[in-house]
């Protein structure tokens, strides 16, 4: 395999039934490449314990004084010697293919899962284990991919060896015969104690991780209120947990790798002192005791593999297994349905909404069940929600993610289609949901607009849309050269050298550009003044003319500007009309946009006062 040839068009449908199938589905995907692998390593041990024999013949010739066998064993040697190098640069190299084969293929899985959920993934999964999983654990995941197809060479290469030294030498052949199966067991026993600390430093290892990512993703917030120190000092702590469970598994590494060089060391020696006297007494050749003398020192090679794969194997088991729980994720909520199920479908006495719609575009009414919410088609709708967490969920419902526990699994339907029951790109190309906290990729502003679209916006209508006038001027001036264009500035990571109000308008305007049949925005200008604010909402209502617009939001400019407003209080829409009417009758909405106290159920709706503060409220708006 050529790895011009990655990424894969199709990384499969792995079997997540458990960690270890995971592995072996991984080990099956790479059969062609396995299979070469063992080959060149079979040419390449058997070659290094080739040598020996070529040694022996030619210490046998030199006391026979025998030139034509010293010649024949020279010959031996440089064939040997010239197997070797090739063995040696093929096996290397395509075990590296193995290697990157492996770890493609299950970050391409992971990538695949990750832009199938989106915000959802790190809602079921912490941000750390995903951070950990697709980096260290992939690594150890295609370790063991790698190192299967050179432990089974260096299994066959000791059974040839073996019967080998037997055929040739019986009387050493046969003691070598029933030790090494001894050497390659014996470190069975410190297996299981060596797995145990690694799974324990592994776990420490992660927390460890999840906590630097929590604690660098919220740095700013650290320094607000002055929590560095603490969080420090918790890093710290978790740190040197980590290092004590990494030397106490590097003991019984250390201790299982002791094991494989002494007994080794033990039988050479007892090879020697036999070996040595069955020469004297005249029953073997001094070449057979060289020859036997050297396969057993090299033998050390081949065994060598069986402890990279016991450490290979207890390092990658519990790496499947949550990589397995990642990839266990579906969008529906439940697990998706191991290789080689059948998937569930919708049963025939389900409605017929719940079923997949057939093939053509998607479009209609947005209505979410969970909490009553209901965006006409070509309207701008905006949702008050007075929890900043539930106007979240309630975005994510309405890209068609599912349920939160508890909230039921009824899914979102856009003209009667169940979401959830679309194909992925489908549902993705008639909703796009922009979060709270958008993310600019680092690259050119032209790269970052650069997005699945319908043609219709382009980049400049969507930048003055969004009001981005200031943006491009302090993009025009950080150009390489003076005058230059801002859209080929490069915008560094995450956009870190912009305002939040400027990472959000260039995040409205990149939603914009896609002009998908539906856009649902989650307080889209929390970070922008008022007046910029006015204009983006009037710029957004103007485009986005005749297409579903859902804005969640408590801002009364953007209020003011939807064609229809929705209240939700307490999970579920309980007033609907424009804004100024929802000011005017209910009182909670008052409360939310005003950030009022809501008043208690007995007070009187208005009185006099409260009519003049309602003009006051109408007027700032």
């Amino acid at each position: 395999m050529q790895l011009r040839r990655l990424p894969y068009a199709d990384p499969g449908e792995p079997d997540l039934r458990s960690g270890s199938r995971f592995l072996l589905w991984l080990l099956a995907r790479r059969r062609g490449g396995q299979l070469a692998a063992l080959g060149w390593g079979l040419l390449l041990n058997l070659a290094i314990t080739g040598l020996p024999l070529g040694v022996g013949l030619a210490v046998q010739a030199v006391v026979d004084g025998s030139g034509r066998g010293l010649l024949l064993a020279a010959g031996l040697l440089a064939l040997l010697g010239g197997a070797l190098a090739l063995a040696d640069v093929m096996l290397h190299r395509t075990a590296v293919v193995n290697w990157i084969a492996a770890a493609t293929r299950v970050q391409q899985l992971l990538a695949r899962k990750a832009a199938e959920l989106g915000a959802a993934l790190t809602r079921r999964v912490a941000a750390g284990e995903v951070v950990a999983v697709s980096t260290a654990d992939v690594e150890k995941i295609s370790w063991f991919v790698e190192a299967v197809s050179r432990f089974a060479a260096s299994a066959v290469t000791l059974v040839v060896l073996c019967v080998g030294l037997v055929v040739y030498v019986p009387e050493l052949g046969a003691v070598v015969a029933l030790a090494v199966p001894v050497l390659a067991l014996a470190p069975l026993p410190l297996l299981p104690r060596a797995t145990r600390r690694a799974d324990e430093q592994r776990e420490k290892a992660g927390r460890a991780t999840e906590l630097a990512t929590d604690t660098v993703a919220g740095l700013r917030v650290l320094r607000g209120i002055g929590g560095e120190e603490l969080f420090l000092s918790r890093y710290r702590a978790v740190s040197q947990e980590v290092r004590r469970a990494a030397v106490r598994s590097a003991r019984s590494w250390a201790l299982i790798a002791a094991v494989q060089v002494a007994l080794p060391g033990l039988l050479l020696i007892g090879v020697v002192v036999y070996g040595a006297r069955l020469a004297l007494d005249g029953r073997i050749a001094v070449g057979e005791l060289v020859t036997v003398y050297g396969a057993v020192l090299l033998v050390q090679h081949p065994l060598r593999q069986f402890e990279e794969i016991a450490m290979a194997y207890s390092f990658s088991r519990p790496s499947a297994r949550r990589a397995v729980r990642v990839l266990a994720l579906a969008r529906g909520g439940a697990p998706v349905a191991p290789s080689g199920a059948s998937p569930s479908g919708p049963s025939p006495s389900e409605p017929s909404s719940c079923r997949p719609s057939p093939s053509g575009p998607l479009g209609g009414d947005l209505h979410d069940p969970v909490s009553g919410v209901v965006a006409p088609a070509g309207r701008f709708t905006a949702v008050v929600c007075g929890d900043p967490d539930a106007a979240g969920r309630l975005a994510e419902r309405l890209g068609g993610h599912p349920a939160e526990p508890g909230e039921g699994h009824r899914s979102v339907r856009l003209g009667g289609v169940a979401l959830d029951g679309v194909p992925l790109a489908r549902a993705r190309a008639a909703v796009l949901v922009q979060d709270k906290d958008p993310v600019l990729l680092s690259g050119t502003l032209r790269e970052l607009l650069d997005v699945p679209s319908s043609g219709a916006v382009d980049a400049g209508r969507a930048l003055e849309a969004a009001h981005c006038g200031d943006v491009l001027d302090a993009l025009a001036q950080a150009a390489p050269e003076p005058g230059g264009d801002p859209m080929d500035t490069r915008i560094t990571e995450r956009g870190r050298s912009l305002s939040g109000g400027q990472r959000q308008r260039l995040a409205l305007a990149r939603s914009l550009v896609a002009d998908p049949e539906v856009l649902v925005l989650d307080e889209p200008t929390s970070a922008v003044d008022a007046h910029t604010e006015s204009r983006v909402a009037r710029g957004v209502r103007d485009l986005r003319e005749g297409r579903t617009t859902v804005v969640l939001t408590s801002s009364p400019l953007l209020l003011d500007a939807a064609d229809r407003v929705v209240l939700v209080h307490g999970g579920a829409a309980v007033a609907a009309g424009t804004h100024r009417e929802l000011l005017r009758t209910e009182p909670r909405y008052r409360a939310v946009v005003s950030r009022e106290e809501e008043p208690r159920a007995e007070e009187p709706r208005a009185d006099a006062g409260g009519e003049k503060d309602l003009v006051d409220i109408e007027e700032s708006a």
